[in-house]
């Protein structure tokens, strides 16, 4: 979990995660201005806390004078023990319609010093103003191969197209085999105007020089795939993109990138392709002792993305044996456990004032609870409060009824969070649900469907779910993959359980943890010029 400054207008923008020496690293930029990209660092993915920023904006007249846009750190190939930042630059002088990318270095991760560029079209002032305020402060070789841009023949590379703006941004680097190759987020220069977006590739030829190649990934849809990733696991390259056009993170996959003067590929989609639901975007990979992670942003207003972002807790991805991608909870929530119970007591929060005590059962077993309504809705909860917590369970639902779960619900009012699950055809929405505060007319009656997302039934009727709050932060996971991942602050803390509707349900093995709930750090670490003790 990770905001930028509470109560502040800024907020999170794109992130990017790199482990090293039992540490986290995390670079994002910051919204709205885009001026700087910040960095924090976590020893356990959970807890973050602000380091010096790493970089700004250029000085007027450099080619990132105007804002800075995603980033990947990785390790330098050609300098052991050094590390090279790939971001995306804007310049005023082209009132940042088109896209640049350009490239820091440092051998701490801590400072970072821009590599000198070569930009024949830099804004030049008159001589005397730039004896006076010196101009802009960037160092140049004519040698260098930076700022990188798009260009012919396989790129848009012009701002004398219909679009008006070019799209080459979102870099990041992939190594393997003694080859390495920057991806970035480009459009092929011909086709339908809306369906361009690919995944650029430039080859490194020489030490942080590049050479352009056929796009990567070019699938025809989209008008962009933002924040590409790349990276191999059990022998299968797998390509990890965010669109806009539905606001979810996906991946496409391959057995082979291709010998040099080869294309990789050819590039498949599985039926269900999707990573993280609707509102989590610009997803970035991990590699750390336990394998690799995804992080994000994720967003309320997917129409606007510039307020009220936040930086998820990380999942786990892994690969099942047909191949596909899932995402699976972050272990390290086990760390925040301080209590665990497996609870005996089960009661409706209805029937206590019912005229119609017949309308719900609930029956102990050991091992299990029954609960059913032959007619309406019943929720059934546990007696404790909980705040930040994980519940296990296994829901076998009996009928054709409806199903699903509450949480911090208050027993009063009945106002909390609702999760719909479909054990049927494998459908998971979760609504805040409540009472406005002025409690009369249309008002009165308070309604979000915050997120929705689907699965793959294993058995009609049944399934083993993982209900997760976490501060703000909510997920759900069925049969172990995350299916809704989700932040809202309308409700903290309440009641929480299971409802049937015109349905009976067994809930078995119930595991109920109660878990540290998350913090973070506005203050830098102590000492004396950012860096961590």
């Amino acid at each position: 979990m990770y905001t930028e400054s509470i109560g502040s207008r800024k907020t999170l923008g794109d992130v990017d995660v790199l482990y090293h020496d039992g540490l986290y690293h995390l670079f994002h930029l910051v919204l709205p201005n885009h001026d700087f990209i910040a960095h924090a660092v976590s020893e356990d993915g959970l807890s973050w806390y602000r380091v010096a920023n790493a970089l700004f904006i250029g000085h007027p007249g450099c080619w990132d004078d105007s804002m800075l846009w995603t980033m990947h750190v990785s390790p330098d190939p050609h300098r052991p023990g050094c590390w090279r930042m790939f971001y995306t630059g804007l310049s005023r002088g082209d009132r940042g319609l088109k896209q640049r990318i350009g490239m820091a270095v440092s051998d701490d991760l801590y400072h970072w010093t821009k590599t000198p560029v070569s930009w024949k079209d830099r804004r030049q002032a008159p001589q005397s103003l730039q004896a006076k305020h010196h101009g802009c402060r960037a160092s140049y070789d004519p040698d260098s191969s930076f700022p990188l841009q798009p260009e012919p023949p396989h790129y848009e590379y012009s701002l004398d197209t219909p679009r008006h703006w070019v799209s080459w941004r979102d870099p990041f680097y992939y190594h393997e085999g003694g080859r390495g190759w920057l991806l970035c987020a480009g459009r092929i220069n011909e086709g339908p105007l809306v369906r361009r977006g690919c995944v650029a590739l430039m080859e490194e030829t020489a030490p942080n020089h590049f050479q352009q190649q056929p796009p990567l990934f070019h699938p025809g849809l989209y008008d962009d795939i933002e924040v590409p990733n790349l990276f191999r696991l059990d022998g299968e390259y797998y390509l990890v993109g965010s669109l806009r056009e539905d606001a979810k993170v996906r991946y496409w996959h391959t057995d082979r990138l291709g010998a040099p003067g080869e294309q990789a590929g050819p590039w498949r989609s599985y039926y269900d392709n999707v990573l993280l639901a609707r509102g989590n975007y610009a997803g970035r990979i991990c590699q750390d002792p336990h394998g690799i992670l995804i992080w994000n942003f994720f967003t309320p207003d997917i129409n606007v993305r510039t307020s009220f972002n936040l930086m998820p807790p990380p999942k786990r991805l892994l690969r099942t044996d047909g191949g596909l991608l899932r995402a699976k909870s972050f272990e390290g929530f086990s760390r925040r456990v301080v209590r665990s119970d497996r609870p005996d007591r089960l009661h409706s929060l209805q029937c206590s004032v019912s005229s119609s005590p017949h309308a719900c059962e609930l029956n102990r077993t050991e091992g299990h609870f029954e609960v059913g309504s032959e007619s309406g809705f019943e929720a059934y909860v546990f007696p404790e409060d909980v705040r930040s917590f994980r519940l296990r369970a296994k829901l076998s639902l009996r009928g054709l009824g409806k199903c699903g779960m509450v949480f911090r619900i208050d027993p009063e009012t009945r106002d909390g969070y609702y999760v719909s699950l479909d054990l049927t055809k494998g459908v998971a929405q979760i609504r805040a649900w409540g009472t406005g505060s002025e409690k009369l007319g249309e008002e009165m009656m308070q309604f979000q469907s915050l997120q929705a997302a689907y699965w793959q039934l294993e058995q009609r009727g049944v399934a083993h779910v993982e209900c997760l709050a976490f501060g703000s932060y909510l997920e759900l996971s069925v049969e172990d993959r995350v299916i809704l991942s989700l932040a809202d602050q309308t409700y903290d803390h309440g009641q929480l359980g299971f409802y049937v509707e015109s349905a009976k349900m067994i809930v078995s093995d119930v595991t109920l943890e109660h878990l540290r709930p998350p913090s973070q750090s506005d203050e830098h670490l102590p000492a004396g010029d950012g860096d961590p003790e």
